[in-house]
């Protein structure tokens, strides 16, 4: 288990705490620039170009590793359908029917 997973399986909701600290940053750079363009302002702009910057950071980290696990289950289900195509054929043609009965119920 790589620490991606490993991160977000303890705390799964640090993204969306990280995307709130960006989100609260801007509205305090916002606040200082409408109020005036005093040291307030620049503190803001720092601690936002920083918090975008982990949050760049964690988002390129997630981005690979949903993509290694594409992967990893693309080759997984190749593999499958090498080793047994007869049964893949027939959980396509499954698939197929239920798709096709699920759109002529419309």
């Amino acid at each position: 288990m790589d620490d991606v997973t490993r991160n977000l399986q303890e705390d799964p909701h640090s993204l969306t705490r990280d995307l709130r600290a960006v989100v609260d940053d801007a509205d305090a750079l916002l606040r200082h620039a409408v109020r005036d363009a005093g040291a307030g302002y620049s503190d803001a702009r720092a601690r936002l170009e920083q918090s975008l910057s982990a949050a760049k950071d964690q988002l390129a980290t997630m981005e690979r590793a949903v993509a290694g696990r594409v992967r990893d289950a693309g080759r997984a289900t190749d593999t499958y359908v090498h080793e047994h195509p007869w049964s893949a054929v027939g959980i396509g043609a499954g698939i197929g029917v239920l798709v096709g009965l699920l759109i002529g119920r419309r």
